[in-house]
């Protein structure tokens, strides 16, 4: 299943990694992805998720709770899983300080201070494509993952 066909209300964790992903781990976090998410439950009933990997920089889970509601435990499984992720690949994806913009039509990442920096300095500006991770809903992925920095709580830093 695609986010895309996840219900407005589904819940959704967005893990940014430090690095971007090659193809070839794209394709293998597709694949345990789609494996770990045919077995994750809540209580023992099925969760209707989805997993992608988003600009090759981005995993992405949904889940659709009018079928069952993640529980603590199975949220607590899906982190497990990231972090074999992370083990893996040798990539940070909980490092919740990098933020991921868009330069030039190419996406990049740096470090919350150094973004702040570039901000201040003019390098980027209120008009910068940011990518807002604290969305927690696929309607809020719909409307607010990408959007003007004026427009984001990243405004706070201009």
């Amino acid at each position: 299943m695609k986010i895309a066909n996840l219900s407005p209300d589904s819940k959704i964790w967005i893990y940014q990694s430090n690095r971007k992903f090659t193809d070839s781990e794209v394709a293998q976090i597709t694949e345990k992805g789609s494996e770990f998410i045919s077995l994750w439950n809540s209580h023992g009933n099925m969760l209707k998720a989805a997993i992608e990997v988003k600009h090759n920089l981005f995993v992405i889970f949904g889940v659709d709770e009018i079928q069952a509601k993640a529980s603590g435990c199975s949220i607590d499984k899906s982190v497990a899983f990231i972090k074999e992720i992370e083990a893996r690949l040798k990539v940070s994806l909980l490092d919740r300080m990098q933020i991921a913009y868009k330069k030039e039509d190419e996406i990049t990442s740096s470090h919350l201070m150094e973004f702040e920096l570039q901000l201040k300095s003019g390098h980027l500006n209120e008009n910068t494509i940011v990518f807002n991770n604290l969305v927690t809903t696929k309607e809020e992925f719909d409307s607010s993952w990408e959007l003007p920095v004026k427009d984001s709580w990243h405004k706070s830093l201009l």
